[in-house]
């Protein structure tokens, strides 16, 4: 493969991509989301947030892949969830945490 053909074929899933969710946003525009569709979107960003964490704590092989900086963040992180209910203060705080204890060790 060479590099243009690389880079086309970078800028058409882009492209394609963008157009997908343009398109949603384009026809969503001037209705009004139902209650029960706005409280469950709600609950996206934690439950991504537990996806990518569980899946960090299991790891690729079937058995747990932490390191202590990962442990203490993924700790902190659920504490930060668990007492302010704040996606972007969990985030914040398991990450200010990896960060320190990494650079600790």
């Amino acid at each position: 493969m060479s590099t243009w053909s690389a880079i086309v074929i970078v800028a058409v899933v882009g492209v394609m991509t963008y157009s997908m969710r343009a398109v949603v946003i384009v026809a969503m525009a001037n209705r009004v989301i139902p209650t029960s569709v706005a409280r469950a979107l709600r609950s996206v960003g934690p439950a991504v947030l537990a996806a990518l964490a569980v899946s960090l704590a299991v790891g690729g092989d079937g058995g747990p892949s932490l390191e202590i900086a990962e442990a203490a963040g993924l700790a902190v992180a659920g504490l930060a969830a668990w007492r302010t209910r704040n996606l972007i203060v969990t985030l914040l705080a398991g990450m200010t945490t990896l960060w320190f204890v990494t650079w600790l060790l």
